[in-house]
């Protein structure tokens, strides 16, 4: 134990209280520090370790010199009465040179007893508006408030620019038994960065970046920055509009996008997010996608990780911007028409010593047990999802998202990882739920409390799981014992889609199974059909290089396909780069291959792309009924040695259908017979072997004529031209 210094005077502070604050593990500074009464006056006390001198000087009054009275740097200034908060400032002296600092000591916790209530029984819906760094005046002194969650530390301090980073200087104190550490420090500002400090319960002293930051400096830094925004909101049309849309019946086509290499700036740069915004959503509003999903855009240390890795989860990554930047991009995108889509990572972390991981020297945010606690695929650790505080950190961080910087949906990361125990894991390597199953009940309780409160507060967010079992129930409501979700990515259409593409021609009348059997199980859920990055990376090559044949057949099948999907029930999305035919897989460390589009064939698919939209938008039979088994009726889904498939899609009462007909094979099908529902003229509104999209204007010179002849269970029916490797679509004319 260090000496105390004698004095002449005497303080009254335990001696055991002096050596708990300089070792860093006092839960409570403000009993000891900043002014108390003292018998018939009271006292100033200060810890500045190193200082030569301190003076207490009164705003109304006089200046009153402290006395040290330990040789650590534990001052104290005796005075006539208890000054107020604001009323006084520290003069510090350091030799010759001295700062004057206002007591950060001096002021009332900042957290009340119903946050800490709500905090500890994991209900505080908007965490973010309690913990982390939030500017503010109080007793007319501005400053940043700190607050964190770290009930295992011994003790917690603030570090930053503002004090050297010297952690001694602002210890935090404990409220309550809450776990949650607070301190206002005066005259931090927007922009500072900081870290906390934490002594573990075995004395150990480890550095953290703020779990709550709002904001964080660019990576390889991992500081994270006090965060005041001013933005004004201008997209209130926006959110009007969106009231009156049903997600479910209305067109929902996605652009999925890594913003780091969409676009690249002089050099390679990455681009601002406002020189973003108005360049994507130029390029977004050419083709007629109605929103953008973003890879993840949460804070995080490893760009080769494409932001699935995240150590900032309520910290939109500085590689592109300020926080406000952030705002603006998703701002400009309402303005436009463009919903926002983030990919969202509830289903583990990384083990970076900077971040969450033992975050305060035990498993705080992970689960203990490594059996439960840690991925063995990705090496990240998985949250304890059984523990109140963790639940409602991501609760609270969903909402962040979808409250305060507006996005309009969070497609939720990993889905099955969390409801299965036994996940990637062999025998031996995974506990059994309390009924001896492989389902992680608690991650299934998270899910549906997740989706309960976005969808109680926000009615019309889009929460989209990336789901890739047959897990029942993961879009049926709650209350009906399912997961809550409003879609589910359909993987199974997917792997079954690009395997039978993949497939030389000769070959797929065995395999024609692949394309229909996607219709049986189409309205068990409500699905998006993703073309995503996870298909053109690693080795599994760009959506254009999949497709076999010459370079003609390759983009004819491409085209064909989107055809397939654009018509097929349920919603589309598409990466970026697919849309014109990038020839390399994709990487995130360069900008797609934009000068292919100059290219006759690349230009004709984009083109494609853009009228696929279009068509979509205007006939509500594509989008009206998409989980509606009466939005869809087969025409022939067995011409298995023709490679053909035919089908109607049906709107409501009023709505035209779209018949459509597919044509995988290289062969034109050039008297092909097919039922129809209605007798007249019907339209060619789309034909992918047009000239204008690359093709060899193999068609129906714009529309056919329906005979008097039933076919296929329909009371009538046309001979058409089906061309090779292509589609086409039929409206009637009325």
């Amino acid at each position: 134990m260090a000496k105390r210094r004698k004095t002449d005077n005497t303080t009254s502070v335990a001696a055991a209280e002096i050596e708990a604050l300089i070792e860093g593990r006092h839960q409570d500074p403000h009993r000891v520090l900043g002014p108390h009464d003292a018998g018939d006056g009271a006292v100033v006390r200060a810890y500045r370790p190193d200082a030569t001198h301190v003076e207490v000087a009164l705003r109304a009054g006089p200046t009153v010199a402290a006395e040290r009275i330990h040789d650590a740097g534990f001052f104290e200034a005796r005075l006539g009465e208890r000054p107020a908060p604001g009323t006084y400032t520290l003069r510090v002296g350091y030799g010759d040179v001295s700062f004057e600092l206002v007591d950060p000591y001096a002021f009332w916790p900042s957290l009340g007893e119903i946050d800490l209530h709500l905090v500890g029984e994991g209900r505080h819906e908007e965490l973010w508006r309690r913990m982390g760094a939030h500017v503010m005046t109080r007793e007319g002194i501005s400053g940043t408030t700190f607050a964190v969650w770290a009930p295992n530390a011994s003790g917690v301090r603030v570090v930053g620019e503002f004090n050297s980073w010297d952690g001694r200087l602002h210890p935090m104190r404990m409220l309550g038994t809450s776990g949650v550490w607070e301190l206002f420090v005066p005259d931090v500002g927007s922009g500072a960065r900081y870290k906390l400090e934490l002594v573990t319960a075995e004395g150990r002293l480890v550095t953290r970046a703020d779990p709550y930051a709002f904001w964080a400096e660019v990576p390889p830094g991992n500081a994270s920055r006090v965060f005041d925004t001013d933005y004004v909101w201008n997209d209130q049309e926006w959110y009007v509009a969106q009231e009156q849309r049903d997600p479910l019946t209305t067109p929902m086509s996605v652009y999925e996008v890594h913003l780091g290499s969409w676009r690249r700036g002089e050099g390679g740069s990455f681009l601002n997010y406002r020189d973003l915004a108005h360049a994507l959503a130029d390029h977004v509003e050419a083709l007629g996608f109605t929103h953008i999903e973003l890879l993840p855009v949460a804070e995080h240390p490893f760009g080769g990780s494409w932001g699935y890795q995240v150590s900032g989860y309520f910290a939109p990554t500085a590689r592109f911007g300020t926080p406000d930047d952030f705002r603006y991009f998703v701002d400009h995108m309402h303005q436009r028409g463009i919903g926002v889509i983030v990919d969202w990572v509830p289903a583990h972390f990384p083990r970076d010593e900077f971040a969450l991981a033992r975050f305060d020297g035990t498993a705080l945010y992970e689960h203990m047990d490594p059996r439960k606690g840690e991925h063995p695929d990705w090496g990240t650790l998985v949250f304890n999802y059984g523990r109140n505080e963790v639940r409602n950190f991501l609760v609270a961080n969903a909402l962040y998202w979808l409250e305060e910087l507006h996005v309009d949906g969070l497609r939720v990361d990993a889905v099955a990882s969390l409801l299965y125990l036994d996940y990637s894991r062999e025998e031996g390597e995974w506990v059994p739920n309390e009924y001896g199953g492989r389902e992680n009940i608690e991650a299934v309780t998270f899910l549906q409390e997740l989706n309960r409160v976005v969808y109680g507060r926000n009615p019309h967010a889009l929460m989209i799981a990336e789901e890739s079992t047959a897990w029942p129930g993961v879009t049926k409501p709650v209350h009906l014992g399912g997961l809550g979700f409003g879609f589910k990515w359909n993987m199974g259409w997917m792997h079954d889609t690009l395997s039978y593409f993949a497939r030389e021609p000769v070959y797929r009348r065995f395999h024609h199974n692949e394309l229909t059997f996607s219709l049986v199980y189409a309205w068990s859920e409500q699905y998006v059909l993703p073309l995503s990055h996870d298909e053109v990376v690693h080795g599994k090559r760009s959506l254009l290089d999949k497709m076999p044949g010459d370079r003609w057949q390759k983009f004819a099948n491409l085209r064909a396909l989107y055809a397939w999907m654009w018509a097929h029930p349920g919603k589309q999305l598409l990466f970026m780069g697919s849309e014109f035919g990038q020839w390399r897989e994709w990487s995130e460390e360069r900008e797609l291959d934009w000068y292919v589009r100059d290219e006759h064939d690349h230009a004709g698919l984009e083109r494609l792309l853009r009228d696929l939209n279009q068509l979509y938008r205007q006939h509500p039979a594509l989008s009206s009924r998409d989980h509606d088994p009466g939005g869809f009726r087969w025409i022939d889904p067995n011409n298995a040695d023709d490679n053909v498939l035919s089908f109607i899609r049906c709107g409501h009462e009023g709505d035209p259908p779209v018949v459509c007909v597919v044509n995988l094979s290289p062969l034109p099908r050039e008297r092909l017979r097919i039922g129809l529902p209605a007798a007249g003229l019907w339209r060619e509104v789309l034909n992918t072997d047009a000239e204008v999209y690359g093709g060899g204007n193999v068609g129906n010179l714009g529309a056919i004529e329906s005979d008097d002849l039933p076919w296929h269970d329909l009371p009538v029916s046309a001979e058409i031209v089906a061309p090779p490797l292509g589609a086409v679509w039929l409206i009637p004319e009325h």
